[in-house]
């Protein structure tokens, strides 16, 4: 898969959020586009038209990082955008493979398990640049028991395909907005993912809100922040998660939620941690053979 389709619908949806007055620029007439002209970016970058049109037609190959730090200020990229422009240059410079080799599956050390096992009041999981769950633990299982319902589990196909979903997630539209923006990252950083193209062609195909997001090409990168959720047994919960990407693991990263002591949120957990028992002793207790 070629990237220059990305590069070019990325610059240009970049460049249509710009003013002029935004970016300092006289207005003069009615203006036929929205946000700037490509000669005003040009001119913003200090390259010419007809190098910038070479750029926004797709074509990123030996562009220097000087240029695209320059273009980066021009279109007023914020350090996520900037870095996935980067990125979108790498991949232009560095071509298709010459091999093709079915990925192999990126394998977590058991050292990373016991991380997640260990925190036992605190939801944690393990995820792919997909954003399939490959590994939660306890009290993450409970949080994400819905998600968890499907084979593979993956919080894309859940915030889109499933009812459940915007009930579960008060600030949908943000989570939903944010989970497209990752997945526009990892496609940047591997064209190539086969499965990760088949995740985001199913979900083009099935969910009207993820296509329009998806042809917006915003762009996210998750790390830390607070996240509210309304869990079917113990109701709202607003939690401060972290994520962590494991160096050497293939894309791997955690994502742990606390919340601080004397909090609703710890109060949430602790009330989370209560109703996952309960749900472990009734499962227990339904196994063939076991006494009641």
């Amino acid at each position: 898969m070629d990237n220059r389709d990305e590069v070019s619908a990325f610059l240009r949806s970049r460049r249509a959020k710009i003013t002029p007055e935004q970016a300092g620029l006289p207005v003069y007439g009615q203006r036929r586009v929205p946000g700037l002209r490509r000669g005003e970016v040009a001119m913003l970058a200090g390259v010419s038209v007809e190098y910038y049109t070479r750029l926004e037609r797709g074509n990123l190959g030996g562009v220097s990082d000087s240029v695209l730090d320059a273009l980066a200020k021009a279109l007023r990229l914020d350090d996520t955008e900037r870095d996935h422009l980067h990125v979108l240059a790498r991949a232009a410079n560095a071509g298709p493979p010459r091999v093709r080799r079915r990925p192999k599956a990126p394998t977590m050390r058991p050292s990373v398990l016991r991380i997640i096992e260990g925190l036992h009041d605190q939801p944690a999981y393990v995820h792919n640049n997909r954003l399939d769950m490959l590994a939660v633990n306890t009290l993450a299982r409970a949080l994400h028991h819905e998600a968890l319902q499907q084979d593979p589990a993956n919080t894309a196909r859940y915030v889109f395909l499933d009812p459940r979903a915007t009930r579960f997630y008060p600030d949908w539209e943000r989570v939903a907005h944010n989970g497209v923006g990752a997945l526009r990252v990892a496609v940047a950083k591997d064209p190539y993912d086969r499965e990760l193209s088949n995740l985001i062609g199913e979900l083009s195909t099935r969910s009207d809100a993820f296509r329009t997001m998806w042809g917006a090409h915003d762009v996210h990168v998750f790390t830390e922040g607070i996240k509210r959720f309304h869990h079917p047994a113990v109701g709202d919960m607003e939690l401060v998660h972290e994520t962590l990407a494991l160096p050497g693991e293939g894309g791997l990263s955690i994502t742990v939620y606390s919340a601080d002591p004397g909090t609703p949120g710890a109060d949430a957990l602790k009330l989370l941690a209560s109703w996952a028992a309960t749900q472990e002793q009734d499962a227990a207790a339904a196994q063939p053979g076991t006494e009641r």
